[in-house]
């Protein structure tokens, strides 16, 4: 007996949701421990107070996950407040470590933020700092937000070896949560000066697509290809979203049409879209 496609839909979605979360989670705990290392080892304190900031941290980090539900719900937020969160999260690290992080802040008058968007480009901007720290060739990060009423635009430069690429598995990570929300991920670098990675983000993300036929079995990496070749991104768009080769890009929509018995792309997209 074949199961409702509708429940496989839901299953599939609460599966992705449930990785996001996992993912989310793992690098919050991975800044924390960052924060008390830097802390620990600060030549700026004396063990007693490495102690006390450290203590500090952990409760910081306890108060942060009892309150990150009610701001995932939240169903907007202002773009100046959400960009503030952020630097709470980054207070910790920035304080105490050797690395001098430079926030530029959005306009006041920005358009407020879906609480999902909001929370996903802190998680995002979280993630590339500490790729840019595991690095360990960096000393100074700049971190800046904007908005141009349809996009959340988000822009990190750094002052490493200038040698980051989009292929980088370093930033595979972001590359895929970038990917998730529809967005769009460009790294830029230049020998000797630096790399600047830009994101940008839709405050209004197209459907996820999950109404394929249930028996047609994508992978989540194929998935990601279809929700932007739904989004009416190109395959050079895509790969460079996914920091994949545009090869690949091809094999991907190559599978998509043949699981789903599609003939072009337009066929495609209205299946994804029922």
């Amino acid at each position: 007996m074949t199961d409702d496609p509708s429940r496989a839909a839901a299953a599939r979605r609460a599966a992705a949701d449930h990785a996001r979360a996992l993912a989310e989670q793992r690098d919050r705990y991975a800044l924390t421990l960052e924060s008390l290392l830097a802390t620990l080892r600060s030549p700026r304190l004396d063990d007693r107070a490495a102690r006390a900031m450290a203590l500090d941290v952990a409760a910081g980090a306890l108060v942060g996950l009892r309150v990150q539900t009610d701001q995932q719900s939240a169903a907007l937020e202002p773009v100046v407040g959400a960009f503030e969160r952020l630097r709470g999260d980054l207070r910790p690290l920035v304080r105490y470590s050797e690395l001098d992080v430079q926030f530029v802040e959005p306009p006041a008058n920005g358009r407020a933020l879906p609480g999902d968007i909001a929370h996903a480009a802190r998680a995002i901007v979280r993630t590339a700092v500490l790729a840019i720290v595991d690095r360990g060739e960096t000393s100074r990060v700049r971190i800046q937000w904007d908005c141009d009423g349809l996009h959340l635009l988000i822009a990190l430069r750094d002052d490493g070896r200038g040698e980051l690429t989009l292929h980088d598995d370093a930033l595979r990570p972001v590359a895929e949560q970038v990917a998730a929300l529809a967005g769009h991920l460009s790294v830029a670098s230049t020998p000797g000066w630096g790399s600047e990675i830009g994101i940008r983000l839709p405050l209004d993300p197209p459907a996820e697509p999950e109404d394929l036929p249930d028996a047609v079995d994508a992978s989540p990496r194929e998935r990601d290809v279809l929700r932007l070749v739904v989004a009416g991104r190109r395959n050079r768009d895509i790969a460079q979203t996914l920091g994949v080769s545009e090869n690949t890009v091809k094999f991907h929509v190559s599978n998509l049409l043949r699981k789903a018995g599609a003939t072009s792309r337009t066929e495609l997209v209205s299946l994804a879209r029922g």
